[in-house]
């Protein structure tokens, strides 16, 4: 009998080690429901599951970002989208990584991210120096938009404690609380169009104030490098706009751990790149997901050597 259960407690053992090479269960960090992050990860999800054999992949509602980072930096399979000054801030254990270095690697570089700053008629904020003394929300805890917003306010020579009444909260939530009248304004870092902000600029009785900023890159980039550039966002994108918004931009990457194995990460890379039709039905931001981006300098992370090989198949060559 005794040697019957060690002989089962052996197949059983076989059988659990040998699970992972046949199923293979990815989380793919995504930011909240009101972004552009949690619909794009959701549809990277399917496609993965649906077509690389064995992966299982799933989305996960986040903070954003800085929680991204931070859960990639845990060792366990998970894939995150990025703002890359954030992900350059955990892969050099500065700012919110102060001390706690990720061992981050590239998988591509995505799209654009424009920075929202968000207001409506009424508010009597025109310009981004009105948002002195004003109720402001500068983005959920774990997200890079508070990266982004802090720096925009420091450019700007304001105080993001002494000078704003400041609340922390995610886009959809920033979106309600403007609404009921809870805040003057927002930040929000995103693709276009974001939903929760098409949702306010719907909104009978709200007339959108997107607050022009562009002007503040060049101090930004003079501290923190040039990850930012002068961008528009254009008057046909949210109703009631009035003119094009000038405003900042800051590239999405998708990053994994450095140990993730090259075969999985050339799968997810090729994935996002043969399967694109896909995940441009989800949102129309994958349009920008193109293969001429896919540059050394477009990402301030180094690329992971399952995303090189695939590059160098389609005849780009990185480091």
């Amino acid at each position: 009998m005794k040697s019957i259960k060690t002989v089962l407690l052996g197949l059983a053992i076989g059988l659990g080690l040998a699970l992972p090479a046949h199923a293979q269960n990815i989380s793919i960090a995504t930011g909240g429901t009101g972004g552009v992050y949690y619909p794009m990860g959701g549809g990277l999800a399917a496609a993965l599951s649906r077509h690389v054999p064995g992966m299982q992949a799933t989305a996960e509602v986040t903070g954003g970002s800085v929680d991204n980072l931070k859960l990639i930096g845990t060792g366990k399979p998970y894939v995150g989208f990025s703002m890359s000054d954030a992900a350059l801030d955990a892969y050099e254990g500065e700012d919110k990584f102060k001390g706690n270095k990720v061992p981050l690697r590239t998988l591509a570089v995505l799209y654009p991210n424009r920075m929202h700053v968000v207001s409506v008629e009424g508010k009597g904020i025109n310009k981004f120096s009105d948002l002195k003394g004003k109720r402001v929300s500068t983005g959920s805890p774990g997200s890079a938009t508070e990266v982004m917003a802090f720096r925009l306010i420091e450019a700007a020579g304001m105080d993001k404690d002494k000078d704003l009444k400041r609340e922390r909260l995610g886009v959809a939530e920033s979106v309600n609380a403007l609404k009921d009248g809870k805040i003057d304004a927002f930040f929000w870092v995103g693709g276009l169009p974001t939903a929760a902000v098409s949702d306010l600029a719907n909104t009978p009785g709200n007339k959108i104030k997107m607050v022009d900023h562009a002007e503040l890159v060049p101090a930004m980039n003079k501290k923190y490098g040039n990850l930012y550039v002068q961008d528009t966002i254009g008057k046909d994108i949210y109703k009631g706009m009035d003119a094009d918004n000038k405003q900042a931009t800051v590239m999405n990457i998708l990053v994994a751990h450095q140990n993730m194995d090259d075969k999985t990460a050339y799968n997810i890379v090729k994935t996002i790149f043969e399967k694109k039709d896909e995940l441009v039905a989800v949102h129309k931001e994958a349009v920008n997901f193109k293969l001429e981006n896919q540059k050394n300098d477009a990402s301030p992370v180094p690329f992971h050597p399952g995303a090189v090989k695939y590059f160098a198949e389609k005849g780009i060559k990185l480091k």
